[in-house]
């Protein structure tokens, strides 16, 4: 896997609800690879079947099955040409590890290849933030989570760029003009 100045695995992060499926959606339109949220796929597995690792009822459960989805996501497409773009990944699920036990997110990802360098992140934005089966916390929760994301990004290296409050399209021609 590419180290950190030369991975071409660009993340896609910050608050839930904040738009970030819609922009990876857009980039995916415009042709470019994209990876769904872990979290998302395993909330809709769980709910299909007689799950537990779901984050409402087992977080670090949740969590650990998210670090091996991103990781997995990760290795399918170590090879990929051009910008690969990941809706999360492993330093969010080891941020959600983090919370819920004693584990620092640092020693979790010590082992990883590290994303691109600049993280794309979707500030609170009330107005859109919806809650649906996947998404059943509040938006003071999301907010909560995307403080520790934040912190987490700066603390393990990343530079991190706030994505504008604006329409989808612009937001991906925003990531694609910032991207170096």
């Amino acid at each position: 896997m590419e180290d950190l100045e030369t991975s071409r695995h660009v993340v896609l992060s910050g608050c839930s609800g904040g738009g970030k499926s819609t922009l990876l959606a857009e980039l995916g339109r415009r042709g470019f690879l994209i990876v769904p949220e872990p979290g998302r796929r395993i909330v809709a597995e769980e709910l299909r079947g007689d799950g537990r690792a779901l984050p409402w009822i087992d977080l670090p459960a949740f969590a650990r099955q998210a670090i091996e989805v991103a990781r997995s996501d990760r290795r399918s497409l170590g090879c990929a040409d051009g910008w690969v773009f990941f809706d999360r990944g492993l330093v969010d699920a080891a941020v959600a590890l983090q919370r819920s036990t004693d584990q620092r997110a640092a020693s979790i990802l010590e082992q990883d290849a590290r994303y691109h360098r600049q993280v794309f992140l979707t500030p609170p934005w009330p107005e859109i933030f919806a809650v649906d089966t996947e998404r059943r916390h509040t938006f003071t929760d999301a907010v909560a989570e995307y403080d520790r994301l934040l912190l987490a990004y700066h603390e393990l290296g990343y530079d991190t760029i706030l994505l504008p409050k604006i329409g989808v399209g612009e937001r991906a021609d925003f990531v694609l003009r910032h991207l170096h």
